[in-house]
């Protein structure tokens, strides 16, 4: 097995498979990075990843799981913007 590197299973979509990640809440990241949740939730709706479980039809009931690849992600873009 020498010369082979692991790497994370693709979904079949051929996105990385985020399953086995650690998840973290809106909450839990307005904390890490010091922002509101507000902030966080508008950070993290719409990226590629983010788990939606959406509770009634209210929006005010949707909680976001945020794996951990996606939170780096984010962070990087938010904190190391491109020149």
């Amino acid at each position: 097995m020498f010369g082979h590197s692991i790497t994370a299973p693709t979904a079949r979509d051929g996105a990385r498979d985020t399953t086995f990640e650690v998840h973290y809440s809106v909450g839990d990241l307005a904390k890490q990075w010091r922002l509101g949740r507000e902030t966080v939730r508008l950070l993290v709706k719409d990226e590629p990843g983010v788990v939606k479980i959406r509770l009634g039809r209210k929006r005010s009931m949707t909680r976001y799981s945020v794996p951990e690849s996606v939170a780096r992600r984010v962070h990087t873009k938010l904190f190391n913007p491109a020149d």
